[in-house]
């Protein structure tokens, strides 16, 4: 790989756009608190952090490798490296096997189960990209990949997966198709010029009703999930504020302008960052 290209790597990783580390670091975060029944051991901690800095990384370099040809063709997308030839294929599958070689190395420190199960995250990770040609649900597939960090933070932590692995597990896919709806319906013009499926496209005029049903499913979820883990008033006010937000989201998305969609999808930041704060308190206090 060509070290000038530096900063290419970094744009090409999305580093300059850390918005999907967040996405995919609270839920995790959030599982290793619920595992441990409070903070974790460090190792675990930092093996975790970095893994979920590296593997989406690593899926931001395999998404745009599968969308190399029609980037150039989407708004959002037309400067992307790879689209522009500021790296090439070559240089983009080097950095992807070098990704997942540290991912591995990580991966190793724990134990077999989560070794094992690691595999899957890997094969979720690079599918995702290419499901959008065949499949309207590439968000499914997508959520999935984000979701998988949960069991694994509880084999990591050897606690033995339960309903309230699942039902955080469920929840994660959930709130994942919903905030990447709201980003496909960016791209939806696009997307239907060039071919390319998503659950924006699917949902059509029904969009706002299918994203809000969906965001009910996953609000009821985490409800469930608080319930089954006998979790307490900070998990209840984490929940009120989600809600909060989740009613934020529809009114911003109401004319489905652009800049307002990608709004929408960027304020499940704080979703996610508020119940990770509620779990935090909830075996602190």
């Amino acid at each position: 790989m060509n070290s000038n290209a530096l900063p290419h790597y970094i744009k090409l990783m999305r580093l300059d756009r850390p918005i999907g580390i967040y996405l995919l670091l609270w839920p995790t975060l959030t599982a290793l608190w619920l595992a441990q029944q409070g903070l974790p051991n460090l190792k675990t901690l930092v093996i975790f952090i970095l893994g979920v800095i590296i593997m989406r990384s690593a899926g931001c370099v395999v998404n745009d490798f599968a969308d190399r040809k029609i980037d150039g063709r989407v708004k959002r997308t037309v400067t992307r490296p790879l689209a522009t030839g500021l790296v090439s294929e070559k240089e983009a599958i080097s950095l992807f096997i070098v990704l997942i070689a540290i991912a591995f190395i990580l991966v190793l420190l724990t134990n077999v189960v989560t070794i094992k199960m690691s595999i899957i995250a890997v094969i979720l990770a690079s599918s995702y990209p290419f499901m959008k040609r065949y499949t309207y649900l590439p968000q499914v597939v997508l959520g999935a990949a984000f979701a998988w960090a949960v069991p694994m933070a509880f084999t990591a932590l050897q606690v033995p997966l339960q309903d309230t692995t699942w039902l955080l597990f469920s929840a994660t896919v959930l709130w994942t198709v919903v905030y990447d709806t709201l980003y496909a319906m960016v791209d939806r013009d696009d997307d239907l010029k060039i071919g390319v499926r998503s659950t924006a496209i699917l949902f059509g005029e029904s969009d706002r009703l299918m994203i809000g049903i969906l965001q009910v499913l996953t609000w009821l979820t985490w409800l469930i999930l608080g319930i089954k883990a006998e979790l307490g008033i900070f998990w209840w006010l984490g929940l009120f504020a989600a809600a909060m937000l989740f009613g934020h989201q529809q009114w911003q998305i109401r004319g489905r302008d652009r800049e307002a969609c990608f709004k929408a999808f960027l304020n499940n930041h704080w979703v996610g960052l508020l119940l990770f704060i509620a779990i935090i308190l909830e075996f602190w206090m």
